[in-house]
């Protein structure tokens, strides 16, 4: 009987494990609207020091960053936008394509009075990370992606046929019908299928996301950043003509993009340090985020 007690109470404590996985960010950042190129962006700012700009993508929000801001707010000044259209930042009709989404963070920094940045990018978020290096050169201190291709440049033709990338075209009004109302079916399935172990993505985290995907004209938005990709590729076409020339670091999930991040970011960029992190899928900062942070850290601190 005491046997049947005690399994009853740990499966009961179940959910609150789940649930403790899901970090908000600390008390000292503080959160506020910016206008910023015709629209309004949601931004968490917290700490003091050199500025670094955490530029999250789909499936998640800035929220996505909280463990690491927490981190990095202990000598420098972190800024945590939610992407147009994504999180608690408004959702325009269109400037879904990275360049203009570029525009937006170097708007919030100015509103910020912040001149130079490094800048991190996950995912969608790589995306618009390299359009911004590409498009403020000389206001990007350094440059680090994680885990996602950037339209246009190579081998970006074979990656864009992987059948996993499906919902690059996916959206549009019946498309939105269709997910209304099953939002966080759709999410699951990058969340299971994009994981190297889906279950260090928490019900919790799960379940915040998805309630922040269903309000009103997000998933709206979330479709028309991957449709605006083919536009991005021609962007980036031409912007890799010029190569970075700001220290890189590219990281992949073992799982993943794995190495294949740094072999793209090569024929972007000139100086580029590869990382592979072990036991990880796509989802960097659910799966393994100790070793996430540490690469990220010592990336920014080396002279």
């Amino acid at each position: 009987m005491r046997a049947r007690y005690l399994i009853a109470v740990l499966l009961s404590l179940v959910p609150a494990i789940a649930n403790a996985q899901f970090e908000p960010f600390p008390a000292r950042f503080k959160a506020s609207t910016i206008a910023a190129n015709g629209t309004q962006i949601h931004v968490r700012v917290g700490g003091s020091g050199p500025a670094v700009i955490l530029i999250h993508g789909f499936g998640d929000t800035g929220d996505m960053w909280a463990k690491l801001a927490a981190d990095l707010a202990k000598d420098h000044t972190v800024i945590v936008p939610d992407l147009r259209g994504m999180g608690l930042s408004a959702k325009p009709a269109d400037g879904y394509d990275k360049w203009t989404q570029a525009a937006d963070m170097r708007a919030v920094l100015d509103a910020l009075k912040i001149d130079h940045a490094a800048v991190v990018g996950h995912d969608i978020g790589t995306m618009v990370a390299y359009a911004y290096a590409a498009r403020y050169r000389d206001k990007t201190e350094k440059l680090i992606v994680m885990d996602a291709p950037v339209p246009g440049v190579p081998p970006w033709d074979e990656i864009v046929r992987s059948p996993q990338l499906w919902h690059f075209d996916f959206g549009g009004p019946d498309m939105e019908r269709l997910v209304k109302g099953r939002e966080r079916i759709y999410l699951d399935r990058f969340w299971n299928e994009f994981a190297g172990t889906p279950s260090r993505i928490s019900e919790d985290t799960r379940r915040h996301y998805a309630q922040l995907y269903a309000r009103p004209g997000a998933m709206r938005a979330a479709f028309a950043q991957f449709r605006a990709i083919r536009r991005d590729a021609e962007d980036n076409k031409k912007a890799m003509a010029t190569k970075l020339d700001m220290p890189v670091l590219a990281i992949g999930g073992e799982k993943s993009f794995g190495a294949m991040e740094a072999v793209v970011m090569r024929n972007a960029a000139t100086h580029v340090t590869g990382l592979v992190i072990p036991d990880a899928g796509h989802w960097l900062m659910e799966e393994q985020p100790a070793a996430t942070i540490a690469a990220v850290r010592q990336f920014l601190d080396a002279k």
